[in-house]
Parts: C-alpha cells; sequence; structure tokens
C-alpha cells in the first residue's frame, strides 16, 4: 500500500480558515470525506494556498501561568527562539523554528522547564472570534473532520 500525505485547505463558519493535514492510500476517497464534511456542517473546501497563508509552520512550547517569565525567556532566547508571548492569562509560549525546534525543548527542559504542550504546529496570524450558535457550529465541524479515518491534524483560525 502506498500512502500519501495531502493538506486540505478550506473554510468553517464564520469565514475562519481550516487545515486539514490527511494521510491516505486513496486521495479521492478522502478529498470526498472532506469535502462532504465541510459541506454539511456549513464549511467549504479551497484551492491549495487558499488559507495557508493565515498560518506559520512553527515549534510552539506553552507553559502554564506561574512558570518564571524571566527564566523561560532567557533559556529560550539563548537556544535559539524566535519570540516569547506572555498570554492575557499568564500562560508562557514560546516560538521556535521548526528546525530549532529540539534544540529549544531539550534547553528548556535541561534547565528544569517542563512546557505543557510541546510540538510543531501551523499557528494562526490572527483569529476570527466565534460565539454562541457559531462557535458551537464551528466545533461539530472540527469534532467530524477530526474522527474521519484518514486525518492526522486539524489547524484553524478560530476562537471560542
Amino acid at each position: 500500500v502506498n500512502y500519501e500525505e495531502i493538506r486540505y485547505e478550506g473554510y468553517g463558519i464564520g469565514g475562519a480558515a481550516i487545515i486539514v493535514d490527511t494521510m491516505t492510500d486513496n486521495r479521492v476517497r478522502t478529498v470526498a470525506e472532506v469535502r462532504h464534511a465541510l459541506s454539511k456542517h456549513g464549511g467549504n473546501l479551497g484551492t491549495e494556498g487558499s488559507v495557508a497563508f493565515q498560518f506559520k509552520h512553527c515549534g510552539q512550547l506553552v507553559f502554564a501561568p506561574g512558570t518564571s517569565e524571566d527564566k523561560v525567556m532567557e533559556v529560550a532566547l539563548e537556544a535559539g527562539a524566535e519570540d516569547v508571548i506572555t498570554d492575557d492569562d499568564g500562560a508562557i509560549e514560546v516560538l521556535t523554528s521548526p528546525f530549532e525546534f529540539e534544540a529549544v525543548r531539550d534547553a528548556l527542559e535541561a534547565a528544569g522547564l517542563k512546557p505543557e504542550m510541546a510540538e510543531v504546529v501551523m499557528r494562526p496570524e490572527n483569529t476570527i472570534e466565534l460565539s454562541g450558535e457559531d462557535a458551537v457550529r464551528m466545533q461539530k465541524l472540527l469534532d467530524v473532520l477530526e474522527d474521519l479515518d484518514d486525518v492526522q491534524a486539524i489547524s484553524h483560525n478560530a476562537a471560542f
């Protein structure tokens, strides 16, 4: 069996951008499933490159609120991180290039800083706020896409 990775791009509720990464042995079946899920739940499939420009491929490490911001910043920037962001809730987010991700993660862990989440992601450059019924419909759409057998990862720019 020959598997291939395919990325589909589309739009969800309220124009939110969605990227669906798949691995499949049958590209025709997979595109039909993704297109059906999107159209049935209020979204639509876009063309290649239609939403990817709204995302940045990067390493992302998230530390819990209460973690020493100064220590995270010092170690992360020394190890080659691109940016350190403190969110409104006090969580600290470290961004790296995908190629520097492992070195930065290892340096932070060696310094005793354990991230809650650490992975290479497609991070949205901007977000679309959804609330009420739109947020419920978007979450349903994301759940349906996630349940498809060939789907490996989903990125979106919706903020609930």
